[in-house]
């Protein structure tokens, strides 16, 4: 019998006493049923509560099960799925679109239920190892190979296979980025790839053709000195071109001299002569020789008027930083903080060898948000169906439009490109199919890697070291922390994952 039929009996008996029955035997016992059974009834309520969820698509409230009525008003059934996503704002609103269509349309009866997550890495990471996952979780990409070499992920290949889906649906360079030891753990989702953006406005007021971009590094610093202005008393107050700006990847810049950060088998490349050039070209704007008479001091007091990146006084924006390196998502902060008379350009970045500005050739990087099944998803079948579905040109185009941003997919629906949000779309489309399009090595001490790297640039930035010193520490520091980890993967039987290519 349970404690709470127990309670029931215990109540009814007291109950059906007289008064005085009562009396004599004293208050304890009811008194504690009463309490049984009012606890049951308090934790089956407050069960009922935390099993509520919200649902995007028709901001209506159900239970965990996941009963609705369909377009008819019948009662029906549905497998709920739970995803995590790290996107808010306009990027949020797109993924609720996406998954909205997904559960009006599909046929499984499943329903995804999307909830915004801070810090998904970390989230994951202990939800994961607590045995307590979302069935979908939105990944960034550097966190793919980490994530795999702890098994925090299920392999998808199974499942891709018996759905059709693999390298030939995706871009290459996208889809490489989920694959570690030649295992699926990830697909991609929104997209990314670096081109240059121009102001045609400033173009045009320094006599420059707002419809050529520079082709050459020679030819960047030439249209920069030529863009940058300072004031009667010295002040800048607009530059051509900032290596500082936004100052978001510092580790990248020897890939547009032919560098790379390793050789994909077990050597670090931070002092290759490659990055060494690259971090030359870098310290001669802190020295002043590209703007003469204005170096990393100068420079570094302009950037710090500057506003914050989605704002207004993105400088950029504002037209007080004419060229820029920046992300297929630039488009949609320009229409949401440009002015409405703003025009811009976008085309390769330029690169130390010549003839490298055509888009099929042209030195960029492809990065990508990723979603993949946590280890120890409830429903990892029914979720695999919304990737699936993510996986068609119908479900990644409602997601990528609204971020304004290009598809990992290979094939597009008709009119994609032409009606695309972004006016640039192709450009960054061809780039992730160069043959220069290069992706953040998958090393499990990335982070650190990348860490590093910034130090190493803003010593370098600042005049502390020279670049050969400084690089050669960075060399010397991450080798070490390299050679620890893979002795730590020998150690456990693993072999390292694929190459830097």
């Amino acid at each position: 019998m349970s404690e709470v039929q127990q309670a029931q009996q215990s109540l009814w008996r007291w109950m059906m006493q007289s008064p005085w029955e009562r009396m004599g035997k004293g208050l304890l016992l009811p008194i504690a049923a009463l309490g049984v059974l009012i606890g049951f009834l308090l934790v089956n309520v407050g069960e009922r509560a935390e099993h509520v969820y919200y649902c995007t698509d028709t901001h209506r409230t159900v239970s965990r099960r996941a009963y609705e009525r369909d377009d008819t008003g019948t009662i029906e059934k549905r497998v709920r799925v739970v995803y995590w996503e790290k996107w808010a704002g306009f990027e949020g609103e797109a993924i609720d679109k996406t998954v909205a269509y997904f559960n009006r349309t599909n046929d499984q009866k499943i329903y995804v239920d999307i909830t915004r997550i801070g810090d998904i890495t970390d989230k994951i990471r202990t939800a994961t190892a607590g045995g307590n996952p979302p069935d979908l979780a939105g990944l960034h990409w550097i966190d793919i190979p980490v994530f795999a070499a702890q098994n925090a992920l299920i392999p998808l290949d199974d499942m891709m296979d018996e759905a059709g889906i693999g390298p030939h649906t995706y871009i290459d360079a996208y889809y490489r980025l989920g694959v570690y030891r030649d295992k699926v753990w990830a697909l991609p989702t929104t997209p990314s790839t670096w081109a240059l953006h121009w102001n045609k406005n400033l173009f045009r007021e320094a006599g420059l053709d707002p419809e050529q971009p520079p082709r050459s590094l020679a030819e960047l610093e030439e249209f920069a000195r030529d863009l940058t202005k300072v004031d009667e008393d010295g002040n800048i107050v607009q530059v051509g071109f900032l290596p500082t700006e936004p100052g978001w990847w510092k580790y990248s810049w020897g890939y547009w001299f032919g560098g790379r950060l390793w050789d994909g088998e077990g050597n670090i490349t931070a002092n290759s002569p490659e990055n060494l050039e690259a971090m030359r070209w870098i310290r001669r704007f802190a020295d002043g020789e590209v703007y003469e008479g204005l170096g990393y001091r100068e420079l570094d007091a302009f950037k710090g008027t500057f506003g914050e990146f989605a704002s207004s006084g993105n400088a950029f924006f504002d037209g007080r930083v004419a060229m820029v390196r920046q992300g297929v998502w630039m488009a949609k902060f320009i229409e949401m903080f440009a002015p409405d008379d703003f025009e811009f350009g976008v085309a390769p970045f330029p690169s130390r060898e010549p003839g490298l500005h055509e888009t099929h050739n042209a030195v960029t990087i492809g990065e990508a948000d990723m979603i993949g099944i946590p280890q120890g998803a409830r429903r990892p079948r029914e979720a695999f169906e919304f990737i699936k579905f993510l996986a068609t040109p119908e479900g990644m185009e409602i997601l990528c439009g609204g971020h304004a941003k290009n598809s990992p997919l290979v094939e597009t629906s008709d009119g994609w490109i032409e009606d695309h949000p972004n006016p640039y779309i192709d450009v960054f489309t061809e780039l992730a199919e160069s043959s220069r399009c290069y992706r953040t090595p998958p090393l499990g001490i990335w982070q650190e890697y990348n860490a590093a790297w910034a130090r190493t640039f803003d010593d370098i930035w600042t005049r502390r070291r020279a670049p050969e010193d400084a690089l050669d520490r960075l060399q010397a520091e991450m080798q070490r922390r390299l050679d620890h980890e893979l002795e730590r993967k020998r150690a456990r039987g693993l072999e390292l994952g694929a190459g830097d290519n």
